[in-house]
């Protein structure tokens, strides 16, 4: 009788010992820092406890891109050229001939030059742990850059991996364009059952002829349960997460702060998937302002 109590003792203490150490992994104290992800076997609770019709936007932040300097409170260079994970042939650097103000706008150029092992470079500008953000409307005027292999982009990520690596936490594109299809602009969603690597991604275009020319005004509003896309405040395409009876965090990772991107990439997957015109020298692409509304009852 003594000798399976101790075998039962025994038992209960490795029990007690696993349970442990399943609960210190799931609680993320792995030593790399990472937020743990939340099991998706639940339903989310999705806020949908506002009234759409009487939401009330403030300005809550934006950058007119005034002077003759980047304000550096609101954004930070991402420096590098090893393919940002699509094969993309720039350089990015921090340097003025690449990213500058002047006369109201900002001014983001690629220029064909030997740099760093790479034959291009541009800029990459990020609001990350400067502006970060969770809903709101989100409005963006720009110029696009004429030329094969251009890829401007106008997007968002999240601050934090809370569900994991991209794109389990999904990502927001509110403008994308690639130069061998010009006038076509592209809004989309990436999020661990929507992407394009699994061609499941959802997405939305339409077709402009004076992108080059003429400012327009690429916009996202961010509501707890859906993000619409808009060009020239004309709706183009909706993500409305109520289209699922049970909202998991791969239908819908958009409850964290996300940052905002501007940048002008070169060849890549996407941007040169009909190849890049060698003859070009440079490209600009060209922001106006960045300006973000939020409604209180978001906080």
């Amino acid at each position: 009788m003594k000798k399976i109590l101790l075998i039962f003792i025994v038992f209960a203490l490795a029990f007690v010992l696993i349970a442990c150490e399943d609960k210190e992994t799931n609680t993320g104290n792995t030593g790399t820092g990472v937020v743990p992800i939340p099991d998706d076997t639940f339903c989310k609770d999705i806020n949908s406890d506002y009234n759409y019709e009487t939401l009330d936007y403030q300005l809550v932040w934006s950058d007119e891109f005034n002077g003759d300097e980047l304000n550096m409170s609101n954004w930070k260079h991402e420096i590098g050229g090893s393919g940002w994970g699509n094969n993309e042939l720039q350089y990015y650097t921090d340097r003025s001939d690449n990213s500058y103000v002047q006369n109201g706008s900002l001014f983001i150029k690629l220029i064909k030059e030997s740099y760093e092992d790479n034959n291009y470079t541009s800029a990459r500008l990020v609001s990350k742990d400067l502006q970060d953000f969770k809903y709101g409307k989100f409005e963006i005027s720009a110029k696009l850059p004429r030329g094969k292999g251009t890829w401007p982009a106008i997007w968002m990520m999240p601050t934090s991996s809370y569900y994991g690596v991209w794109p389990n936490s999904g990502e927001i594109d509110i403008m994308e364009h690639v130069g061998y299809d010009f006038g076509n602009v592209h809004h989309s969603i990436h999020t661990e059952f929507f992407n394009h690597p699994l061609n499941t991604q959802k997405s939305g275009s339409d077709y402009y002829e004076n992108l080059d020319t003429i400012f327009h005004k690429y916009s996202l509003e961010w509501l707890p349960d859906k993000l619409m896309f808009y060009v020239d405040d004309q709706i183009k395409f909706t993500y409305d997460v109520n289209a699922y009876d049970c909202v998991k965090k791969g239908h819908w990772p958009f409850d964290k702060d996300f940052f905002v991107i501007l940048n002008l990439a070169f060849g890549g997957f996407w941007g040169g998937a009909q190849g890049i015109d060698s003859s070009l020298t440079e490209a600009t692409f060209e922001i106006d302002y960045v300006r973000v509304y939020q409604d209180d009852s978001f906080n």
